[in-house]
């Protein structure tokens, strides 16, 4: 059997004992998701000299694969989508790690490859289109932090198609959420505070990107599993 290949950029790590050497990772629920969907999963290595990556690069690095996730991670950096002010919460900021995870979601829309964003790459995917973000939710209480919580899903989405109900259960772990959204993206799911869970980019090829990490269930919820699946289907195509 022939495993659709998907990239997923690489985060980088200060420690992994295993290797005496700092690393770049992908978290191991991920790439198990993904090959329980059938797919190949592949670490990107992020390359953003000074903060930009090469478009021509990445487009070319992208052309193999048949799909891409955009994983969880740090915070992105507030110039990124205008801010003037950094809130003392925003924390992990790498300007690589920017430049490359903005140009992979731009190469990945542009190509028509299909792509699954998580958590932190929802998030990039909105600054990429124009978006901007609250970088900071509040604390305990209003933050999602170690949460499982409910999320609606609307109806004749991707994503209810993809999970086959207007509900979930979804893991999150986050601070920050969508603030301006960005050009042509839709919201299709919310937390019961209105915090937006999931975006759409309607008449494009298969894109979803939830604020929640499926990983973290995905290997007893099936519906959770589900948007991996989704994923890697539309990558065999």
């Amino acid at each position: 059997m022939t495993r659709p290949l998907i990239a997923i950029p690489a985060r980088f790590s200060t420690s992994a004992s295993a290797l005496r050497y700092s690393a770049e990772v992908t978290a191991r629920a991920l790439v198990e998701a993904v090959w329980r969907a059938g797919g190949e999963p592949v670490s990107l290595h992020p390359d953003a000299p000074g903060g930009v990556a090469d478009p021509a690069e990445v487009a070319f690095r992208l052309a193999r694969f048949d799909g891409v996730l955009l994983p969880g991670g740090g915070d992105l950096s507030p110039r990124r989508y205008g801010a003037v002010d950094t809130h003392e919460s925003v924390y992990d900021v790498d300007d690589v790690q920017d430049g490359f995870d903005l140009e992979v979601a731009w190469q990945a829309l542009t190509a028509g490859l299909p792509l699954l964003a998580v958590c932190r790459g929802l998030q990039v995917v909105n600054v990429a289109l124009g978006g901007s973000l609250h970088q900071d939710m509040g604390g305990p209480g209003r933050e999602h932090r170690h949460v499982v919580q409910p999320v609606v899903v609307a109806g004749g989405s991707l994503l209810s198609r993809a999970v086959g109900a207007d509900k979930v259960a979804a893991s999150c772990y986050h601070h920050q959420r969508v603030d301006r959204l960005g050009e042509s993206l839709v919201a299709t799911a919310w937390a019961a505070d209105g915090t937006v869970e999931a975006l759409e980019f309607p008449g494009r090829a298969w894109f979803a990107a939830v604020q929640w990490h499926p990983e973290d269930r995905a290997h007893e919820d099936p519906t959770q599993q589900a948007i991996f699946d989704a994923l890697v289907e539309a990558a065999g195509r």
